[in-house]
């Protein structure tokens, strides 16, 4: 039986960084921020920020420590990092991450692959504390895991086989997201070929309003429709007689041209009030702001799935005149060229992009009866259900994938085979690809 040693006692939990002391305030040091930190190639380590604005506030780490995140979801997703090429050899980076400093006596590729393994992230998750949404691993459960006692030898060992095997199964993921962006690219460019052809090669008719074709005539959305405003989401409402509660549709539930549906909040506000901001069905939504400027703009019909539905006042409701605009085809071209160069090049970049109801409703939409528009949805949703049948296919390997590397890191850590026996053959066999 293989005996343990809590982790403590051969590595440092959210220790000191002596490295970033020394530092003058001026110095740049590399700045992580959540969204930076994944695993393998994607870790990006290219952001920079001075000590001096990152003294406080920020986790402070150095070449080769390990960064596990602490936050729900982002720990379950098993994006904790061995770091190095810091710029300086320090960094800092989200308070959502917990350090570890291997000790000499722990080989740190071989304590990074346990923080990898099925048992560590299901124990973490079970000793979660906090709200829904905002749970966190304390660091006191990062103290206690039992590491199993293996000689450097071993370690080493099985850290250079799991190098081996996980760098063939990355290979696979990183085909497979890069076909999903081949299929994203096809899909845009397939379906502003219906509904505005030769956007892709027009000249620029303006330098204020780029990218259309000089024969395209086209009209103001404005004219077609008239944008909703929604209600403000806050606990300081004074209480009302009016009062009831109603599901209300949130930035989070608006994902591109498909809602999200799975969790609806609810929210008590005065029935005169709730009106004025309730969904109807042809209702076109989108949000006001996105951390992926090509992604602001996309907008998914409200088909009425859920009774009496509010919205925020992040979610813009795109009420249009069906005697002259069908929304569903509103909705494909706020998904095409068109649509995604108009938002992203109206939009206001602070931190995120961002637009505004006055932009939405100075949208060009191109002229097209209401028999064209009908046809051009049909070919639109054809191929957008083709595209999400692949798009899931792909999605599922990438899981498959994501499963057996974890299920392979469990066995091998854990002792269920010998790595020196099974080095030489190709036991990622079996994966669907």
């Amino acid at each position: 039986m293989i005996t343990t040693a809590r982790l403590r006692h051969i590595a440092q939990i959210n220790p000191g960084t002596p490295a970033f002391d020394k530092l003058d305030a001026g110095d740049d040091v590399t700045f992580l921020p959540m969204e930076a930190v994944w695993p393998d190639s994607r870790l990006d380590l290219s952001r920079r920020r001075t000590k001096k604005s990152v003294i406080t506030g920020y986790t402070r780490f150095q070449d080769g420590d390990i960064l596990v995140p602490k936050i729900t979801p982002t720990f379950q997703a098993s994006r904790a990092v061995l770091i190095g090429g810091l710029h300086s050899g320090v960094g800092a980076g989200s308070t959502e991450l917990h350090v570890v400093r291997p000790g000499k006596s722990i080989d740190p590729r071989y304590l990074l692959y346990l923080f990898h393994t099925h048992s560590f992230l299901k124990l973490g998750e079970a000793e979660m504390y906090g709200v829904a949404g905002q749970q966190r691993v304390p660091d006191d459960f990062l103290r206690d895991f039992p590491v199993p006692l293996l000689s450097l030898a071993e370690q080493r060992r099985i850290a250079d086989f799991l190098d081996a095997e996980t760098a063939r199964i990355n290979l696979m993921s990183q085909l497979r997201r890069s076909q999903l962006g081949t299929l994203e690219e096809r899909y845009v460019t397939a379906i502003s070929e219906v509904t505005t052809p030769g956007i892709s090669t027009a000249r620029p008719r303006s330098t204020t309003w780029p990218w259309l074709p000089e024969d395209l005539a086209t009209v103001r959305l404005g004219y077609l429709a008239r944008v909703q405003s929604g209600v403000t989401v806050h606990g300081a409402r004074a209480k009302d007689p009016e009062d009831a509660v109603f599901p209300y549709l949130r930035v989070a539930n608006v994902q591109g041209e498909r809602l999200d549906l799975t969790e609806i909040k609810k929210i008590t506000l005065p029935r005169s009030m709730a009106i004025r901001s309730m969904l109807q069905p042809g209702d076109v939504v989108m949000t006001e702001a996105n951390g992926n400027p090509d992604n602001l703009g996309r907008g998914a019909v409200w088909h009425g799935q859920v009774a009496n539905m509010v919205h925020q006042n992040h979610v813009f409701a795109i009420r249009v005149d069906r005697d002259k605009l069908v929304p569903d085809y509103l909705s494909a071209l706020l998904a095409t060229t068109h649509g995604r160069r108009y938002f992203r090049f109206t939009s206001t970049q602070v931190g995120i992009a961002t637009t505004s109801s006055s932009k939405v409703l100075d949208f060009p939409v191109p002229v097209r009866t209401l028999s064209q528009q009908r046809d051009m949805v049909g070919e639109y949703e054809a191929l957008r259900s083709a595209t999400d049948r692949t798009r899931s296919a792909l999605a599922h390997q990438l899981d498959l994938l994501e499963e057996r590397r974890r299920s392979l890191i469990t066995a091998a850590v854990t002792g269920q085979f010998d790595v020196t026996t099974a080095s030489g053959r190709n036991v990622t066999e079996g994966v669907a690809v």
